[in-house]
């Protein structure tokens, strides 16, 4: 499993959000490219990257300051999301250099799109889940419908996608430890690489999650930034999945 740092981008800015909510921002940087290299330089091996001020509007807004972090990173692969709800808008994020384009609500909710994405761009495509537990969440996460994360995740290997993202959004920004017990149940039941998110705040978290089959990567935000997880010793624990204990020494 790898460890993959993330940049969210709001008016220019690296920032996270409290459970998504726009009114519970925190501004971590004004320049995200630096912020992209200082992940490089710690030996990130890939980036997660989210236009916050493209999800809220519906389609990319920061496709040039996205295009600079890409260039920045040269070699270490970059994916990019928000906004992207049509063929269009990930057509802009893959033009931006990114290796993969993460596309979420509109993917979950319409199978015709779903198809038609990952036929278009085999293998870049990351289908993107916010869910409240196992149920699918949309409008801002303040309504769920009644597809569970699995059901999406095996339309999405059925499809052709690169790999699931899977966000259990009550815990996200939160730093309470991620939903070990739904993600490992997600990635036995549909057989498609999963990316976690949510909730990551120990380095006893990414132990968790890297003892999951299927599990191949975990986006950490809040807590790399905080400091509550230093990238080296979590890449560490993450290749090496050893238990939670064992990561707990120093």
């Amino acid at each position: 499993m790898i460890v993959i740092p993330a940049i969210d981008l709001r008016g220019g800015s690296c920032v996270r959000l409290h459970q998504g909510r726009s009114d519970r921002e925190t501004v971590f940087s004004d320049d995200p490219v630096a912020v992209a290299l200082h992940w490089k330089e710690l030996g990130a091996e890939r980036l997660h990257v989210v236009d916050l001020d493209g999800a809220f509007a519906g389609e990319p807004r920061q496709s040039a300051l996205v295009t600079k972090i890409v260039a920045a990173m040269a070699a270490v692969p970059v994916e990019v999301g928000g906004g992207l709800r049509d063929l269009q808008a990930v057509e802009t994020a893959l033009e931006t250099g990114a290796r993969w384009a993460v596309v979420g609500t509109r993917a979950a909710l319409d199978h015709a799109f779903l198809q038609d994405v990952c036929r278009r761009y085999p293998g870049r495509i990351v289908i993107a889940v916010d869910a409240k537990g196992d149920q699918v969440a949309i409008k801002g996460w303040t309504e769920v419908v009644d597809d569970t994360v699995a059901q999406v995740g095996a339309r999405s290997r059925d499809a052709g996608a690169a790999a699931l993202l899977y966000t259990d959004v009550s815990r996200d920004g939160t730093e309470t430890g991620p939903n070990v017990e739904y993600t490992a149940t997600l990635a036995r039941e549909v057989a498609l690489p999963v990316l976690a998110s949510g909730g990551v705040g120990r380095i006893e978290d990414l132990a968790r999650l890297a003892a999951i089959p299927g599990v191949v990567g975990t986006v950490v935000g809040r807590a790399l930034y905080t400091g509550a997880i230093d990238l080296r010793r979590a890449k560490e624990v993450a290749a090496a999945g050893v238990g939670p204990a064992a990561a707990s020494r120093d």
